[in-house]
């Protein structure tokens, strides 16, 4: 999907949308007030008061319908430049462009309005040249929204909608989300048995004996992986005493989003991130400049605070695994470090199918460790990085770390939606906090740099990101049931359906046998409908010859062979780790 927010006319365009349905619904709901209309990454919105009028679903197409009539009627948009004294007199019957004004930075000595028709509206623009260019658009749903976030305000009503430039692009971007709905990995976490959310525990999920499977699979291909890659692994303890967050400068700067308890009237915290331990036990030994680079890795299990209202299934929650590694090295190792950590990445997505754009977040305008010279260099050593691991990276000016710059990983998934997965964060902060050291070559102590850095970002949001960018339908390796074997006659063929599972097991493959006493063809589509990668079918003939019919989800083609061409064929596959549509 097209981010609507980043692409400049786009975004033009549907904030002027934003308007042109600010105005429609002033028109069928005389009295009316407005909040905010912004744009978004896949639309606009339009928060507003409609007293004690309550929007349904099945009102946004009356509300469309007077948007396509003042599109027809073709009123130009024109800009109004206004002092703040004007602007308070235009909106006095407002409280809420009232508010806005009044909460303008003083910067703002120009304040601007919009006006197409009969309508004005406060606004920084830019704008279209004129609602007929606002042909393309839909309305797509309404929900509550508390008058600026706060639950403490009154509840307002927000309308969702997106504008194109063409219809075409309009029912592409309409299918896509449709396509969206039907991947939802919530829908599918429950319809497959992979998680569930308690009420006893909001925002810590809990994995089923399918998403154990699913999930078991991740980490053993994490270790794996990183054991090749030359890592160490460690378990750091959960809760820690307050001095080390204090060390770590969490206790003062992210406390609010940490729980706490005391422990021997002793206050402690359930940690929030990985690093302090990390140090830690990096600090428990000496080290020389010969033991550098450390690659240390943890699958460390996190807690923090989120508001209850912005936790959604496994995207957003308070409890997940961060699939961190920290890497201790000299300064002049950082290059050859990110490059391989780079290649790394590519290596871990490529397996899923996954395309990525890298962005490097540079140092910010204020508020920064370090001298200007040593961001420079560990800059130009990221940048460089990219350049010789084959990749582009945009820069991302001012958004670093206070503590070092970053690469931030952009994942697109089959629906071209981006997700931030992994990074690499250079740091210079907690070394120093932290006293770390090594030897160097002249029996001196010297500080190393430190490299964090996630691939999955966290265990649980990329098996949500999987979920739906599969659309439940996970490669052989992946799926908690990789083969299902069904017996044409459940008595007469059981038999030989369990001599076919057994030997499918002892390559390794997660095989179950269908024995219900349903038709064929009912078991065959549930296996389908369960998104169960391979269906193989036995029945007289196949108990004769030794062989199996084959059925590959999503293909209405069957294929007979042998059960030993058969294994052969799904344990490559497996092991491979290869996707087949």
């Amino acid at each position: 999907m097209v981010n609507i927010k980043e692409d400049q006319h786009l975004n033009t365009l549907n904030h002027s949308c934003a308007h042109l349905l600010a105005q429609a619904v002033s028109h069928l709901y005389p009295g009316a007030k407005f909040w905010v209309g912004p744009v978004i990454s896949d639309g606009f919105y339009y928060d507003m008061d409609l007293g004690d009028v309550s929007l349904k679903e099945e009102d946004l197409a009356a509300i469309e319908k007077e948007m396509k009539k003042i599109a027809k009627d073709g009123k130009k948009i024109v800009r109004h430049e206004l002092s703040k004294e004007e602007a308070l007199a235009m909106f006095k019957d407002d409280p809420y462009k009232i508010d806005l004004i009044n909460n303008m930075d003083e910067a703002d000595t120009v304040i601007s309005c919009y006006t197409q028709g009969d309508f004005t509206d406060l606004c920084r623009g830019p704008h279209v040249a004129s609602v007929k260019e606002l042909k393309h658009f839909k309305l797509l749903k309404v929900s509550g929204a508390y008058y600026k976030n706060d639950a403490k305000n009154k509840m307002l009503q927000r309308v969702y909608g997106v504008c194109y430039d063409s219809k075409e692009d309009l029912d592409a971007h309409l299918y896509m989300l449709e396509e969206a709905k039907k991947r939802d990995h919530r829908k599918l976490g429950k319809e497959l048995g992979l998680f569930m959310i308690s009420e006893y525990a909001p925002g810590c999920p809990f994995f089923l004996p399918n998403g154990m499977i699913l999930r078991n699979q991740l980490e053993n291909f994490w270790y794996e992986e990183h054991t090749k890659a030359g890592y160490v692994f460690i378990k750091s303890p959960i809760i820690m005493s307050r001095e080390l967050w204090e060390t770590s400068g969490h206790w003062d700067h992210y406390r609010n989003n940490m729980y706490t308890t005391k422990v021997d009237e002793h206050d402690f915290a359930i940690k929030p991130m990985n690093c302090p331990g990390s140090l830690l036990v990096y600090k428990n030994g000496l080290h020389s400049y010969r033991d550098l680079p450390i690659r240390m890795g943890e699958l460390g299990l996190v807690h923090r605070h989120e508001a209850s209202g912005a936790l959604n299934g496994l995207f957003r929650v308070r409890s997940f695994t961060q699939d961190d590694a920290h890497i201790f090295m000299r300064e002049d190792q950082t290059e050859s470090e990110v490059i391989r950590l780079i290649e790394f990445i590519d290596k871990f997505y490529k397996v899923f199918g996954l395309t990525y754009d890298i962005e490097l977040s540079t140092r910010p305008d204020e508020g920064y460790i370090g001298s200007i010279d040593t961001w420079d260099r560990a800059e130009k050593a990221l940048s460089d990085a990219c350049h010789h691991a084959g990749k582009e990276c945009k820069v991302n000016p001012g958004d670093g770390a206070f503590y070092g710059p970053k690469l931030d990983f952009h994942v697109h998934d089959s629906l071209n939606r981006v997700w931030q997965c992994a990074t690499i964060q250079l740091d210079m902060n907690l070394p120093e906090r932290f006293d770390i050291s090594y030897i160097d070559e002249n029996g001196e102590k010297k500080r190393p740099l430190m490299l964090h850095r996630v691939v999955f970002g966290s265990i649980e949001r990329f098996i949500g990101i999987i979920i739906e960018h599969f659309g439940g339908a996970f490669p052989l390796w992946l799926a908690p049931k990789q083969v299902v074997i069904v017996p044409v006659h459940h008595e007469k063929h059981l038999a030989y359906a369990k001599k076919v599972k057994a030997a499918l097991e002892a390559v390794g493959l997660r095989a179950e046998v269908d024995d219900r006493n349903e038709k064929l063809g009912y078991r065959v589509r549930e296996a389908q409908t369960m998104k169960v990668p391979y269906t193989l079918v036995v029945g007289d003939g196949e108990e004769a010859d030794g062989s199996v019919t084959v059925r590959r989800l999503k293909h209405k083609e069957t294929a007979s062979m042998s059960l030993d061409e058969c294994i052969k064929l799904l344990d490559t596959i497996n092991r491979d780790k290869t996707y087949e549509e």
